[in-house]
Parts: structure tokens; sequence; C-alpha cells
């Protein structure tokens, strides 16, 4: 049996978002699925002390191999997703909902001259329309409740609606005005539709904020006049109301025959993934990362490395990258041909159709009638006539540009960027595999040593402003976050202008004076007196333990061959050399060396690229980190920050008196003055300041 430590995600890889997880044996069949408000805090339950676990779940976490999780936009699609795959897997250790059962539903008998609303359990049927599953039956009822005072429709059973026909009466609901009386003739079966048809139209999302506004203004109303317990009934009310008509992305009209390809990536690899959609659900779930192929326009230029776009996204490749129509052309040919040979194979060896059913009775084809992607393949015609070929009727290839398959593709794309996530956190987290890397690169670079210790600088910056820089150091292949450091660009920058190269320069000089500074600082008034060779006093060792005390065996800016040569001209000049010093460019990843005419370009699937490329977007995080704080806090300053003997408290009492700045300078000194706490003199000061010229010092 599996030691449950030997699969547990590493700490703060697991999202906090709602989703459903499935735990894998070895043959990565399902045995168990569970839902979650929040991934993070439901998993780590599983992997605390087995005593404390229940002995179906300790013998759960025992059999499996793995766990995986898929990220939806709420509980309610958490909940849709789990009881779908349950049905689906059936998997052993689960008990609920692996038999005839189901999440109750809100249905209507839309067929019936009166039709009726009512909670339902079981197997759809037709002329019945019906809007869940929903987690609880309790919400369904209180939803019912406070709908049926918009939309009176019949909630009685066929039995009650005769009795109360033959007596000439209605029921209670109808002497309330919960229901619309149909049985004793108050409204007519047309009207009585337009009923249905309201009631209808808000669970599917068409009317939802007048109802809702109503029943809140209720219980405002109730509340104002002090009776509590009708607002605490309707508050509970509103509440299952918002959780019933909450939008599921998951769940779509039954007809619904798609697969969603989503796709995440980076500059070296992408992470694919496939959501099947049959029947209306979500049947099952694919992903794989792939490595990207070199793109044909991709030069080796040395070009700048800043990360001057600050808000660009971090990790995960967007829809703007030229890689992906290609990418999704050959995926797309290799997934849906692979699946067809299969297909055939499969109706060769036992005879009929090439289609396969699924548990629950839904058909899967090989090659589905629509196929959603994120950005249109090359050569879009040809392929979609290929996979029509395929399926024998005609294929729909398109980008959901709105409603729940546009929602679904954004949570189809949250999980592949997760998937990407996780593999490059499992491929740093193998010691293994950190060693090959460091062995690459002191092999790639000529170095006599692994690199045990290698810094990564990065420029940030928008427009020229705010120009900050990161450092960001690595040891034995992982991050030393209490030794990363950051820089506010003072020489190269400022008044909106910025120079990437000498910023890169700037920031070298000032790391490695610092660690010349660090080791021969010698303590105050100590010469080293009679001390035996090796022997150090307390302060020389609390000195020699600063943490930039030695500088890294591997220096890496991030940019190409004219960064690299102003770093090395700081080296040069502070007479450091025993750092290994190489630039990371864009595209291709090349590293460039001083005095290199060319770059070393190290292969693609190296595990000292994936290396180099980890340190490199870690600078570039922690530096538009920097930047977006530094642009932040610049933005919410004022004149008022730079008055001497004005605090905040006092700075907060004269803007909420005055209501903006402006208005405090035109309130002038003797307005200013009749504010409690503020005399002449600092009243005088804070005019001074506002009526400054601007830029002026």
């Amino acid at each position: 049996m599996a030691d449950p430590a030997s699969y547990r995600p590493a700490p703060g890889t697991i999202p906090t978002s709602p989703g459903v997880y499935t735990f894998r044996d070895s043959d990565d069949r399902v045995i168990y699925v569970g839902k979650a408000k929040n991934l993070r805090s439901r998993l780590s339950n599983y992997f605390q002390d087995p005593g404390h676990l229940e002995p179906r779940i300790r013998t759960m976490v025992h059999t499996a191999d793995h766990v995986q999780w898929t990220v939806v936009a709420s509980e309610i699609e958490a909940l849709n997703l789990e009881y779908t795959w349950i049905k689906k897997f059936a998997p052993r250790f689960n008990v609920m909902y692996r038999d005839d059962k189901t999440y109750p539903m809100l249905a209507v008998s839309v067929k019936e001259r009166f039709p009726r609303a009512f909670l339902y359990r079981g197997p759809r049927k037709k002329g019945v329309r019906y809007f869940g599953p929903y987690p609880k039956a309790w919400a369904i009822r209180d939803t019912l409740e406070s709908l049926t005072r918009v939309f009176p429709v019949r909630t009685c059973t066929a039995g009650v609606y005769r009795r109360h026909e033959q007596l000439g009466r209605p029921c209670l609901l109808g002497y309330i005005d919960r229901c619309s009386a149909p049985c004793v003739g108050r409204v007519s079966p047309s009207e009585h539709m337009d009923l249905v048809d309201g009631f209808c139209s808000f669970l599917a999302g068409g009317n939802t904020d007048r109802v809702i506004r109503d029943v809140r203004g209720e219980m405002t109303d109730a509340a104002e006049n002090l009776d509590f317990e009708r607002a605490a009934s309707l508050r509970d009310q509103l509440g299952a109301m918002e959780k019933t008509v909450e939008k599921q992305s998951v769940v779509f009209s039954d007809d619904t025959d798609a697969d969603l390809v989503a796709v995440a990536s980076d500059e070296l690899e992408a992470a694919v993934q496939v959501f099947h959609v049959r029947g209306g659900r979500i049947r099952g779930q694919r992903g794989w990362v792939v490595e990207k192929k070199a793109s044909t326009d991709d030069s080796i230029d040395g070009g700048a490395g800043s990360a001057t776009g600050a808000d660009s996204a971090d990790g995960a490749g967007d829809a703007g990258d030229t890689t992906w129509p290609t990418l999704l052309e050959d995926f797309l040919t290799q997934f849906y041909g692979e699946n067809a040979e299969l297909a055939n194979a499969t109706e060769s060896a036992v005879g009929g159709n090439s289609r396969v059913s699924e548990p629950d009775g839904v058909t899967l084809e090989p090659v589905p009638r629509e196929i959603l992607v994120p950005v249109l393949p090359t050569n879009r015609d040809r392929l979609t006539d290929w996979l029509s070929v395929l399926r024998g009727a005609r294929v729909t290839l398109r980008v959901p540009q709105r409603g729940d398959k546009r929602s679904l593709m954004e949570t189809a794309t949250t999980n592949a960027t997760q998937a990407l996530r996780q593999h490059k956190i499992a491929r740093a987290g193998d010691l293994t595999t950190r060693s090959a890397a460091l062995q690459e690169l002191q092999e790639a670079l000529w170095m006599d040593d692994s690199p045990l210790r290698i810094e990564c600088t990065d420029i940030s910056h928008i427009q020229g402003t705010d120009v900050v820089a990161s450092l960001v150091v690595f040891e034995d292949g992982l991050p030393r976050k209490s030794d990363y450091r950051r820089y506010r660009i003072r020489e190269a920058a400022g008044d909106g202008h910025s120079d990437d190269v000498a910023s890169i320069a700037e920031v070298v000089r000032r790391r490695f004076k610092r660690h010349h500074r660090d080791r021969t600082a010698v303590p105050e008034g100590d010469d080293g007196g009679d001390l035996l060779d090796g022997e150090v006093t307390v302060e020389q060792a609390e000195a020699g333990s600063k943490k930039f005390a030695y500088p890294p065996q591997l220096f890496v800016v991030d940019g190409g061959k004219p960064q690299v040569n102003a770093a090395q001209e700081v080296l040069d000049e502070l007479g450091v050399t025993d750092v290994t010093l190489v630039g990371v460019a864009k595209r291709l990843e090349e590293l460039w060396v001083p005095g290199d005419e060319y770059p070393v370009i190290l292969p693609r699937n190296s595990q000292a690229l994936y290396l180099i490329q980890q340190l490199r977007d870690e600078a570039h995080r922690f530096a538009i980190t920097f930047h977006r704080a530094s642009r932040g806090k610049r933005m919410t300053r004022s004149a008022l920050d730079e008055v001497k003997g004005l605090g905040p408290k006092r700075r907060a009492e004269l803007v909420k008196t005055f209501g903006s700045v402006a208005k405090v300078r035109e309130a002038g000194v003797g307005g200013i003055s009749q504010v409690p706490g503020f005399g002449p003199a600092l009243a005088e000061a804070v005019i001074d300041a506002l009526t400054q010229p601007e830029g002026s010092v």
C-alpha cells in the first residue's frame, strides 16, 4: 500500500478555489471522487495523521497512488461535476449516489394543462423541465415558497388538485394567494401558462434581479418595522433563491455534444486540457503537458529582456501566442486521429458501431459535433473537413464568445494553468532532476564546479515609470526566498525614461559592492588580536554570516548580449573574477556569455533549460510584484503627505471635513484653522504644500 506522504502535493500548490478532486490508484483508476468549496483546505485533511481518519478514508488514501483536481467557478458547479463523475466512474470508496438516487431537482411539468412545480429525484422524463440538481432539498422548498409569492403557480399533486376541483374551493395556498387556484377557475390555462413561463424564466436566469430585489425590499421593510422574525425568514429565503439560481457552466442543454480544448503555455511547454461534454454534462477530463516546437520566426538577436510589460500574465501564455494555432492543429490532428483509430479497432473486434456507451447511458462519439478552442488553428477549413470525415457528419470548430460555453472555457483554461504549474513544481522538486540540471549547466558553461548558488536579476517598468529590479536566489536548484532583494533604479531611470542596459549595470554594481563591503567588513575596534589560525571572535563570525558575504557561482541577467556586456564591465571594474555571468534572452532561451559571438543553445528538453526558465520566471514575477506595489503607492500619494507635522489622523480629518484636496486648497488658511487640531502655522504649511508648483522641490 502507498504512503500518502509520497504523493502529497507540495504546500501552497493546491488552489483555494472550489473544485472536484479524484484519488486514483497506480493504474489511474478513479477510486474516490469528492468536491470542495476550498480545495486546499479539504485535501489537507486527507494527509493528516492516518490514525485520525475513519477506516474507509484511511484505506482509500493508502490505496491511492496520486490525487488530481479540477477547478470550477462555484460550489454548485463542483456539486454537479462530482455527481456526474460518481455516476460515470462508480468509485469503490464513494458511498453516496452510486445507486439510482440522485441530487434533488426542481421540476416543472410543462406539458400538463396546468403545469405544476415540485421537488423531484430520479431519472429525467419527457414533458418535464428540470432545474438543478442542487445540494439540499430545503433550498428548493424555500425557493418555491419565495417564488410562488411572485409567480403563484400550482404546486399540488394531481390527487389534491382533483379533490379541490370537486369541492369547488381552493386549498390553503389558494386562500393566501400563494397559488393562482386553477382548480376552481380563477385563471385560464393561458394565464397560468404565463405564470409558469415567468417562473421558468427566473430559474433560467431571465428575470432574477427583479424578484430578488423585491424579496430584499420586503426583508428591509420587515427589519425597519421591527418584525425581525419575518425579516429572518425572508433573509433565509433570499439566500436559498440566490443559491438555487446560481449560474452553472458545467450543465448545458441536454443536446450539447462538444469538446472544450484549453491551453496554457510558457516558452517551452504547453498544458492542454480537454473537457468532454456529452448530454449537457462534463463526462470526462483529460490533460497533457506537451513540448512546444520552436517558432520559425524566433531570432537570436540578443534583444532586451526586461519585464517592461509589468501587467503581463505570469507563467501561462495567452491567446495571442503565435505558436498556439499551429500547436492546436497538431494536437487536434493527433488526438482525434488516435480516437478514431481506437474506435475503428473496437468496432472491428466486437462488431457494431464505433460509439461507446457510458455507464449512465450517454453515448460518446470519437469526434463530437462541436469542438471549442481558445483560438482557431491554422488551416481551419482543411482540419474541419477532415474531422467531419472522421465523424461521418458535420463538425463545427469555433471559439466560444459568450455564455456558459465561454465560462466553461475559462474554467478549463484555469485547470490548464494549474496543470502546467504542477508539472513545473514536480520537475523542480525532484532531487535527481535538480542535480542533473546543475550538472548540465556546469558542462554547458565550462564551469569548474556545479553552480550551487545562482542569482538572477530582472527589470520591470511601464514606459519608464516606477523602474525597479528584482534579485532572486536559487540554492541547490530551489528558491531561497529569504535572500531575495528588491532595488529601485536611481541613476539609470527617472523622469519618464529608462535604460534597460544601464539599469542592469546599476543592479550588478550595487549587488557586488554590497558583497565586497560585507566580505571585507571588520568589527570596529577589532584588529584580530592573538587569535589562532581559523579562530574568530563572535562579532567576526556574525559579520561573516551576512547573506551577501559570499558570491554566487552563476549570475544570470534577463537580457541578451548588450545586458551581459554591461554587467561584465561592472564585474571587471569591481575586480570580481570568481563569478560566471550569463544572460538569458527571450524566445529561444539562449544563454549569452560575455565575449562570445554566439550564444549557448541548451537542448529544449534539457533539465538545465527548465531550471534557467524557472529562475527567469521567478525574477520576472518578483520584479512585477514590486513594480505594482511601487506604482500603487505612488498613485495614492498626495501633496498632503509632504507636510511636516501633518500625520495620518489629521490628514484624514482634513480631507473628511472639506471632501477633497482641491477644496482644502480653496478653504485657505482661515478655513483650515477652524478644523480641530490645526493652528495657523500648520494651516499655512498645508496651503504652501498645495500651492507649490508641480515638480518643484
